[in-house]
C-alpha cells in the first residue's frame, strides 16, 4: 500500500486531493499541517463523513509548522513515505503585500525544509510542488503561458511561489529528487473560504445585494480567469502520479524537472462568472464594475496558462458550467459554508 504525505491537508484544494485519494485509491494519507486561518481540520471533517469508518482510519494528521525543519520525531510520526505533495503556502495576495517577509517563510523557507526532508528518504517515487498561474504574471489578452515561459512576479505571494519552484528544480538537478511541479488558476468548488469570489456570489446574489465585479480602469473589461473545480485539479495530481517518468523534450539548460499547467476547460471573464451563478439560482444579478487592477499595486486583470500540455498527455477537466452548477447548488444546501 503507497503512503502519500500532503502538506496543508486541511487547506482548501488539499482536502479536496485527499477526498479523491480515498475514492480513487487504496493509499494511505499522512497530512501536515500548521492549522492557521487557510487550514481548518472542520473541513477535512466534513469530507471525511462521506467514507466507511476504515477509510478514514487512512487519513492521519501530523501538526507541523514547516517553518521548522522536520525533526527526528516529526520524521518518525510521518513514517514512510511514496509521494510527497506539497500544497502548504501562503496564498493571500493582500496579505503577501502588507507582510511579504511572512511570506518568504511559508513559501520558500518551508518549501525548501520539506524539500530537505524529502532528499533524505529512500523509496520516495515523486515529489510535486504545487504551484501558481501568477508566477507569470499579466497575461495580455490571446497569450496562454506554456509552462516554462519566464517569471514575471507582480506580488510578494507569487514572486514566492516562483522561489518555491526554483528551488524544487534545484534539489532535482542537485540531489536528482524525482520532482514534478505543476501550475494552476483560480480553484473553485466546496467548502471554499466565504470571502473568495465564487462563494460570495453565491451568498450576494442569493440575499439580492450587489455583486463587485473587478475590472478595468474603464470599467468596461473584467478580469478573466480559466476557473478550474478543486476536484478537477485533484484528478489531475492523480494522473501524473500514474504516469511513468516524464522525460522533458526541448532545450531547457538541461533542467530535468518537469512542469505541468493544470487548467480548466474554459476561459471566463468574472462578470460572465457571475452571471451564471445567478442563473443557477435564477436570480436577477444586480453588479458593480469596480476599478480595482489598475489601482492596487500587486493585483492583475487577466492570467491565463495553455493547457494544451495536459491535453496531450491525455487528461482535461470537466465541463466548467456543469461544475459551477454543482458547487451553487451544495453550498446552497449546505449554506454554513458561507456563514464563516
Amino acid at each position: 500500500m503507497k503512503r502519500a504525505l500532503i502538506t496543508g491537508g486541511a487547506g482548501f484544494i488539499a482536502h479536496h486531493l485527499i477526498s479523491q485519494i480515498l475514492k480513487h485509491t487504496d493509499w494511505e494519507v499522512v497530512t501536515l499541517d500548521r492549522l492557521d486561518f487557510s487550514g481548518n481540520l472542520n473541513r477535512l471533517q466534513d469530507v471525511l463523513q462521506e467514507f466507511s469508518p476504515e477509510d478514514r482510519a487512512r487519513v492521519r494528521v501530523v501538526f507541523h509548522d514547516l517553518k521548522a525543519a522536520v525533526n527526528p520525531l516529526i520524521a518518525a510520526d510521518i513514517g514512510r513515505v511514496d509521494y510527497i505533495l506539497h500544497l502548504a503556502a501562503g496564498s493571500h495576495v493582500d496579505r503577501s503585500i502588507e507582510y511579504p517577509m511572512e511570506f518568504v517563510m511559508d513559501n520558500v523557507v518551508a518549501t525548501c525544509n520539506i524539500l530537505d526532508y524529502a532528499r533524505g528518504l529512500d523509496h520516495l517515487e515523486r515529489f510535486v510542488y504545487f504551484s501558481t498561474d501568477e508566477v507569470f504574471g499579466p497575461a495580455p489578452n490571446g497569450i496562454n503561458y506554456l509552462e516554462n515561459d519566464r517569471y514575471n512576479s507582480t506580488n510578494p505571494y507569487s514572486a514566492t511561489k516562483a522561489g518555491g519552484e526554483e528551488l524544487a528544480v534545484a534539489f532535482e538537478n542537485t540531489y536528482s529528487l524525482p520532482v514534478y511541479i505543476t501550475h494552476t488558476m483560480n480553484v473553485f468548488g466546496q467548502r471554499q473560504h466565504p470571502e473568495k469570489f465564487i462563494p460570495m456570489c453565491i451568498k450576494r446574489i442569493r440575499d439580492g445585494e450587489v455583486v463587485t465585479i473587478h475590472s478595468d480602469e474603464s470599467k468596461t473589461i473584467p478580469g478573466a480567469r480559466h476557473y478550474i473545480h478543486a476536484e478537477d485539479v485533484s484528478d489531475a495530481l492523480l494522473f501524473l502520479l500514474a504516469q511513468d517518468t516524464v522525460v522533458e523534450k526541448g532545450n531547457y539548460g538541461g533542467a530535468k524537472c518537469p512542469k505541468f499547467n493544470i487548467v480548466g476547460a474554459e476561459e471566463l471573464n468574472n462578470l460572465e462568472l457571475a452571471r451564471i451563478i445567478a442563473e443557477v439560482q435564477g436570480k436577477d444579478l444586480v453588479y458593480e464594475m469596480v476599478d480595482f487592477h489598475s489601482t492596487r499595486p500587486g493585483h492583475d486583470l487577466r492570467y491565463a496558462l495553455s493547457g494544451e500540455k495536459m491535453r496531450r498527455m491525455g487528461w482535461e477537466p470537466q465541463d466548467i458550467r456543469e461544475r459551477i452548477a454543482e458547487v451553487v447548488e451544495w453550498t446552497l444546501t449546505n449554506e454554513r459554508w458561507i456563514k464563516l
